[in-house]
């Protein structure tokens, strides 16, 4: 009998057996009925079945291999990447997915073999079975892992969004405390506070920040007619406070106005300086340089501390990425490895550009932003 017949014929037991096995996967199929864990199995052996019977040619198979199969004209999605919504939705993981197609597979196989034993069974028929359930898989990996990155961005999301409003009661009874002036003890403890609740809120931001991107949705700007000589100077100021041990320089030339959005250019200097701060040398400034031109600003922050590898520069601006001797760095408030990340995410949103260069002597990233680059992302 030829196989897209057997799994018409004995339909009932290859699900049977499915959902067994799927029975099996714990913790997430643990209070699962039956319906649940047959969840579309019934029509990806159908899928599975009308491409059996259909004429293929080498480069179908060839794109079947790499997933890119013919989907039915008639529904959004396929059998197998509703699958894996539903499973990712019920808390299975992708090796559990996985583990249904690999229990799948050898089930039919066997029961087939076994209807077969005394004729001999076709090999195209094998070979077909197996490029229609890696079909299968890897429609179902990739909407399994896109359901996953969607549901961790919604997590992020909630999670900033939760954060704030406790973060700023920190922030806010800190300064009352500070402002009490209450003697050495009190206000050192509220200026720690302080400290802390602006770490926190610069890790929440970069969160918020990195989640956004995630989504699609860019680094939102809104433009408006700035000098960069007094933004950088309130940014300065506010570092220079949260690390007194620290000497933070900055330097203006020209005409430093233009059209941007303040507080981002604010949030791209400060995560440059403090980047500078973490991983410079600690008895050396910081120097921040402005340089108007005619139709362009030049930012740039330098430092003298370890030159940065030629691998690890390549890859500065990635997202999650921290140096190599983040264990060792001065800032002991902990970082997400997303600071240059939307750094050069809010450069991108200004039409500008950022770059870093490294050697033994200075360590510098250079920010040129067109004077009118400011754009509702």
């Amino acid at each position: 009998m030829r196989l897209a017949d057997f799994i018409s014929r004995d339909m009932e037991p290859i699900l049977a057996q499915w959902e067994v096995f799927a029975a099996t996967l714990l913790p997430a199929a643990a209070n699962m009925e039956s319906l649940a864990l047959r969840n579309h199995a019934h029509h990806i052996l159908l899928a599975v079945v009308k491409d059996l019977r259909t004429s293929q040619t080498r480069e179908a198979q060839r794109e079947k291999s790499l997933g890119r199969g013919p989907s039915p004209s008639d529904a959004p999605e396929t059998a197998a990447q509703t699958h894996a919504l539903l499973r990712a939705r019920a808390g299975f993981n992708i090796n559990q997915l996985a583990a249904e197609y690999r229990a799948l597979r050898a089930s039919v196989l066997r029961l087939w073999m076994d209807d077969c034993a005394l004729e001999t069974p076709e090999l195209d028929d094998i070979i077909r079975f197996n490029e229609a359930i890696d079909q299968a898989i890897a429609e179902s990996v990739t909407f399994f892992s896109a359901q996953v990155e969607q549901n961790r961005n919604l997590l992020l999301g909630m999670l900033g969004h939760d954060m704030r409003s406790p973060l700023q009661a920190i922030q806010a009874t800190a300064s009352y405390l500070a402002a009490l002036n209450d003697g050495e003890r009190v206000s050192g403890a509220a200026a720690r506070l302080i400290r802390s609740g602006a770490r926190m809120q610069a890790l929440l931001d970069d969160l918020t920040d990195f989640n956004r991107t995630n989504l699609g949705l860019g680094i939102n700007v809104r433009p408006t007619i700035i000098n960069l000589a007094d933004t950088f100077a309130d940014e300065l100021d506010e570092l220079r406070a949260i690390h007194p041990d620290r000497q933070i320089e900055l330097h203006i030339s020209g005409d430093s106005q233009g059209v941007w959005d303040g507080r981002r250019l604010q949030q791209l200097l400060g995560n440059l300086v403090l980047n500078a701060i973490n991983y410079g040398g600690r008895n050396t400034p910081v120097r921040v340089t402005v340089t108007g031109e005619v139709t362009h600003v030049r930012i740039d922050v330098s430092n003298c501390g370890p030159a940065i590898e030629s691998t690890a520069l390549a890859h500065i601006f990635d997202p999650l990425t921290r140096g190599p001797d983040h264990q060792g760095a001065h800032e002991t408030g902990g970082s997400l490895g997303l600071g240059l990340y939307i750094a050069s995410e809010i450069a991108k949103a200004h039409h500008g550009a950022i770059e870093a260069r490294s050697d033994e002597t200075e360590t510098s990233f250079s920010v040129l932003l067109p004077r009118a680059g400011g754009t509702v992302a």
